[in-house]
């Protein structure tokens, strides 16, 4: 599973400048850039849902050439909700009850449907009067074209490119061109990690995907060439080392299981609660107990070996 809210936060929360930059340029002309600073994350209980619901993004920053702050509230969506816009509103209220300065609210859209135009608005109307009308920016990344962001040297361009409207025969090219925007930019080895494993995580590309992302790295002149193919052998790296370790982790589940089919056929079904100990056990514990079973004559004595062997590792 793959966790949007991290990724988006983690991505925003580096390139925040950027970010505000490349969406919201006329942000930049009254607004410290020198002062932001990330609050810790508020937890809101929602009474009519049951839920808890945490921020995702909020900056503080300072207005420019004053003393005064506002600040910055940043949501990151990765999936069309019912009822978001009061949520937003909510957050709003919370936040505003509890620093009691102005606050930008942003809301960045990045499910793939719909592709319908998303709300930017909360009201509460009446017949002869309005009682509310609270309004947030809204970003959503598949109404976007991404030929737009081909030009824009912005690392944030660079990774959402492989979120905005694509179609399913692009993909491999727009994968190409984020890595042509990304090795332009001469970032540091954290930051381009940070925006093309986003882009990887993304646009996972097999087959003829695969082969006409090669194609268009090809056309790439020598240098923006070669740090491509740099980036591309750590991912080709990191998937190796990630099959590596899910393999591994298949290997001792498949172990366990073992065990426990030999344990079911010498004394019988046992319950899930013996089950769920064995399959804790470390792999080299597992290796010990296959020793150890030939040895047990029941279930009692299994129980008793479980037990005794948790006791001499607590000890340890």
């Amino acid at each position: 599973m793959i966790d949007h809210d991290r990724l988006f936060k983690e991505l925003i929360s580096t390139f925040f400048r950027e970010f505000i930059e490349l969406f919201f340029p006329e942000v930049l002309n009254y607004v410290d850039t020198n002062s932001i600073t990330f609050l810790d994350k508020e937890v809101f209980t929602d009474v009519t849902e049951g839920e808890k619901h945490e921020t995702d993004l909020i900056a503080q920053v300072k207005w420019k050439g004053k003393p005064s702050f506002f600040l910055i509230h940043i949501e990151a969506q990765s999936e069309s909700r019912k009822g978001f816009e009061q949520r937003m509103f909510n957050y709003f209220a919370r936040l505003h009850e509890k620093y009691a300065i102005p606050i930008y609210p942003i809301v960045i859209f990045s499910y793939d449907s719909p592709q319908k135009q998303a709300l930017s608005q909360y009201e509460i109307t009446f017949p002869d009067f309005k009682v509310l009308d609270f309004n947030y920016r809204v970003i959503q990344l598949n109404r976007l074209n991404w030929r737009d962001f081909l030009n824009q040297p912005n690392p944030i361009a660079s990774a959402l490119m492989a979120k905005m409207k694509i179609k399913s025969t692009e993909r491999a090219k727009v994968k190409a061109e984020c890595l042509r925007l990304l090795v332009t930019l001469k970032l540091n080895p954290a930051k381009m990690q940070l925006i093309s494993g986003f882009v990887d995580t993304y646009l996972r590309l097999e087959g003829e995907e695969e082969e006409q992302f090669q194609k268009e790295i090809a056309n790439f002149n020598p240098q923006e060439q070669e740090k491509s193919m740099e980036i591309v052998t750590s991912w080709m790296l990191k998937g190796i080392e990630q099959g590596i370790e899910q393999g591994i982790e298949q290997g001792i589940d498949r172990e366990k299981e073992l065990i426990i089919r030999q344990i079911k056929r010498k004394f019988g079904n046992i319950d899930q609660d013996l089950q769920s100990q064995i399959k804790a056990l470390k792999i080299e514990d597992v290796e010990t107990l296959g020793e150890d079973l030939f040895d047990l004559t029941s279930i009692d004595h299994l129980k008793q070996w479980l037990n005794n062997f948790s006791s001499e590792n607590k000890s340890k």
